[in-house]
C-alpha cells in the first residue's frame, strides 16, 4: 500500500501538468503539435527577382570576352608510358589546354603539356575530338605547336604584351581540373623573371591573380579586348592549386619563335655572338668609359653576328678581381633604343627575336657613340 500511493500521486502530477500546460480549448489542444502547424496550400507563394535586369557594362564585357574566345581555347589530353616498379610500363594521361592561331589548325601550349606524349588528343569547345600532330617544340621557353585536321575553326587574336601594367584586368580560359570552357578573372599583379620547374627563366613573366589551377596550363590569359597577351603556364602553391599566384608566358615571346617553331620544328636562338661584363658606376668611374651602365665586349666570337657587323672586343689585359679580361672593347648601351644595363636586359631582347633578324645595337666606342646592324644568328655561335 505504502508503495502504491506514491505512484497514484505521481500519475495525478504528471496528468495535471500535461492538461494545464497544453490548454484544452474547444475540445483541442493550442499547444505544440506537429500536425497543427504543418500547412498545405494549394499553391507556394515565393518571392521573386525582379525579370530582365541589365547587366552593368563590366559584367557586358565580361561576357563579351567569354564568347569571343571559347570558340578558340582547346583542351589538350596527352597520353605518354611510365614506368611502374611493380607492374612495368603504364599507360598515364595528362590534360592541359591550348588555343588555335590560325586556319591550318595550329594550336599553341605548352611544352610540358605534350612532353614524352606518344598520343595528343584536342578537344574543341563543342566537344568534337581531333588526334593531333606535334609540330614543334621550344623547352627552353616551355612552348609547343600542335596540328589538328578541321574546318572552320576560330583562331585566338594574338594582343602585344610589352606594355602590360600592374592592375590591368585579365581573363583566363582553359580546363582546370579538366572542367572544359572555364573562365577565370583576375588583374596583372607583377611582371617580374620566374623561374620554371624545368630551369628555364621566363623573362617579364606575367603574374596574375585570376584562378589558374592545374588544366589550365597552355592555355591564354587575355586583356579585356579579348586578345591574347600570354600563355598560363605555372603556379606557386604548395598544395598544387590556385593560390592567387599564378604565371603566364608573354604573348610577345611565343610570338617571336612561332615561325621557327611551325616551319622548321624548333627554334632558332638569336645571339650576338660575344662575351661581355656589366658595367656599374664604380666600373665606369675606374675605366673611364663614356656611360655608367651597360654592356663591356670583351670578346667577339670569330664569324659571328657581332664580328659580321664590326663589333670590337677588348685588347688590353686587366683584372677584375681575380678574373683575368680584356678592356678597350664596344660598350653595348642600348639595342633596337631599348637601354641594355646587364645580361637579362639583352636575353630579353634576344628572346623577342629569332636568327635572321636585323637589329640596331648602339655603343660607345672609344668615346664616340656609334649605331651599327647586326643580323642576329643562331645562339649556338654564342660564347
Amino acid at each position: 500500500m505504502k508503495v502504491i500511493r506514491p505512484a497514484v500521486l505521481a500519475l495525478l502530477l504528471a496528468g495535471a501538468f500535461f492538461y494545464f500546460t497544453t490548454r484544452r480549448s474547444n475540445g483541442k489542444f493550442d499547444g505544440v503539435n506537429p500536425v497543427n502547424w504543418i500547412t498545405r496550400p494549394a499553391q507556394v507563394e515565393i518571392t521573386e527577382a525582379a525579370g530582365g535586369e541589365p547587366l552593368d557594362s563590366e559584367e557586358q564585357n565580361n561576357i563579351l570576352v567569354y564568347r569571343k574566345n571559347i570558340p578558340s581555347v582547346v583542351n589538350v589530353t596527352s597520353r605518354a608510358m611510365t614506368f611502374d616498379f611493380f607492374y612495368g610500363l603504364v599507360p598515364q594521361e595528362g590534360q592541359g589546354s591550348g588555343f588555335i592561331i590560325d586556319k591550318e589548325g595550329h594550336i599553341l601550349t605548352n611544352y610540358h603539356v605534350i612532353a614524352d606524349a606518344r598520343q595528343v588528343e584536342v578537344t574543341l569547345h563543342n566537344r568534337k575530338k581531333y588526334k593531333a600532330t606535334i609540330i614543334g617544340t621550344d623547352q627552353a621557353h616551355d612552348l609547343a605547336v600542335i596540328q589538328i585536321k578541321a574546318t572552320d575553326l576560330v583562331p585566338a587574336v594574338m594582343g602585344d604584351s610589352s606594355h602590360l601594367q600592374v592592375g590591368q584586368k585579365v581573363y583566363a580560359i582553359g580546363n582546370p581540373f579538366g572542367l572544359a570552357g572555364t573562365m577565370t578573372r583576375g588583374i596583372v599583379s607583377s611582371i617580374r623573371p620566374v623561374r620554371e620547374p624545368n630551369g628555364a627563366t621566363i623573362d617579364e613573366a606575367i603574374q596574375t591573380d585570376a584562378a589558374i589551377n592545374p588544366g589550365n596550363s597552355g592555355g591564354p590569359l587575355m586583356n579585356w579586348h579579348g586578345e591574347v597577351i600570354g600563355i598560363n603556364t605555372m603556379i606557386l602553391s604548395s598544395v598544387n592549386q590556385n593560390a592567387g599566384i599564378g604565371f603566364a608566358i608573354p604573348i610577345n615571346t611565343a610570338k617571336a619563335v612561332l615561325n621557327d617553331l611551325v616551319t622548321l620544328g624548333r627554334v632558332r636562338r638569336p645571339a650576338l655572338g660575344v662575351r661581355t661584363i656589366p658595367i656599374s658606376p664604380e666600373l665606369a668611374d675606374e675605366m673611364g668609359l663614356p656611360a655608367d651602365y651597360g654592356l663591356l665586349v670583351v670578346q667577339v666570337v670569330p664569324g659571328s653576328a657581332a664580328d659580321q657587323a664590326g663589333l670590337r672586343g677588348g685588347h688590353e689585359r686587366a683584372y677584375l678581381g681575380n678574373t683575368p679580361i680584356m678592356l678597350g672593347g664596344d660598350l653595348i648601351i642600348a639595342i633596337d633604343d631599348q637601354k641594355i644595363e646587364d645580361e637579362n636586359d639583352l636575353s630579353q631582347i634576344m628572346n623577342d627575336h629569332r636568327a635572321g633578324d636585323t637589329v640596331k645595337v648602339t655603343i660607345y666606342r672609344n668615346k664616340k657613340k656609334l649605331d651599327i646592324k647586326v643580323s642576329l644568328t643562331e645562339a649556338r655561335e654564342q660564347v
